[in-house]
């Protein structure tokens, strides 16, 4: 006859790294992205693909756990990045279709002192290259992706991370166009690089089209110890003002130090200041630009009086010459 267990059920564990690595699946997916699982095995020819000169490549090859009865000739070693097998699944989708937005969480193999096993380092990697939208009646084309399509799907994982102290940083790395790259920083740790695939190496991946290929590649350990929680605010119920500022500066100043030095002149009643357009042109000379930003500000406590605005604004304006020549 049927009997119930009569026992306790065992305690439930949570599986920390699963969560982790969920959470970051949850907000790829919702960017538009498509999860792919490659195969870990792979060899050292494929991995010097990833350099302008594969002859020239930096790499140990002492380093590689090698596999001692490899089914294929195609799987030697085991991989030290995942932008190899991604770069491969992009190319062959994109014989198929006119765009592709891929993902993938998997771990790289890497050497450890004084072991024979490897460290499984935890990685996110990125690709994606086609058109902006899929082709319909309303959008059409859309454009191409490029550089910062990516870097937008890369600031909405940061936000859906909650990551704490970023910054955005122009970078140099073998993989990347050496004008369109850069690294994704968590206080003094470096997370990962992302960009624009370099010209020869695209050539090595058998890109036919001219699209621009987007790659990226993060440390998942270290995005995860930089996340933090959403923190939430009462919404203020006062009315807020609204105004815009364009700044002319030098072309070599980053629209984040701009943006940086408004935040800080701004002070608490500043609540959002957003980038919505960059402009070069005759009319402010060669060598500079101009960047318009939207600026709002509100108090939790009263409505904001004009001259209390102007006073904001002065601030902004007085820090800004200052400290950008803008």
């Amino acid at each position: 006859p049927q009997t119930l267990m009569q026992d306790e059920l065992p305690p439930q564990r949570r599986n920390q790294s699963l969560e982790e690595e969920d959470r970051v699946r949850d907000a790829l997916v919702s960017a538009g992205l498509q999860e792919i699982i490659t195969h870990a095995p792979t060899t050292i020819e494929r991995e010097r693909l990833l350099y302008p000169d594969p002859a020239q490549a930096d790499l140990d090859e002492a380093s590689y756990i090698r596999i001692a009865n490899p089914i294929s000739p195609e799987y030697e070693v085991m991989r030290h990045t995942l932008m190899t097998s991604l770069l491969d699944t992009l190319r062959d989708a994109l014989r198929h279709r006119p765009r592709a937005l891929l993902f993938e969480v998997g771990r790289a193999y890497l050497p450890q002192a004084d072991s024979v096993l490897p460290r499984e380092a935890r990685r996110v990697t990125i690709a994606l290259a086609g058109t902006r939208a899929p082709q319909s009646w309303v959008s059409g084309v859309g454009g191409r992706l490029d550089f910062f399509d990516l870097k937008g799907i890369v600031d909405y994982l940061v936000g859906a991370l909650h990551l704490r102290e970023v910054s955005f940083a122009p970078t140099e790395h073998p993989t990347f166009h050496p004008a369109r790259s850069a690294r994704l920083s968590a206080g003094d740790q470096t997370v990962g690089v992302f960009g624009e695939l370099h010209p020869q190496v695209r050539e090595h991946f058998d890109f036919a089209s001219p699209l621009a290929i987007c790659l990226a590649e993060f440390d998942l350990d270290a995005l995860m110890a930089a996340a933090g929680q959403a923190m939430h605010k009462p919404l203020s119920r006062f009315p807020a003002i609204a105004e815009d500022i364009a700044v002319v500066v030098a072309e070599d100043v980053p629209a984040a130090r701009v943006e940086e030095l408004i935040r800080q002149a701004g002070g608490a009643m500043l609540r959002s200041v957003n980038l919505f357009d960059l402009y070069h042109g005759e009319q402010i000379g060669a060598g500079k630009k101009s960047l318009a930003y939207a600026l709002t500000y509100q108090h939790d406590e009263r409505t904001l009086t004009d001259e209390e605005a102007a006073k904001i604004r002065g601030r902004i304006v007085k820090r800004l010459r200052d400290e950008a020549d803008a």
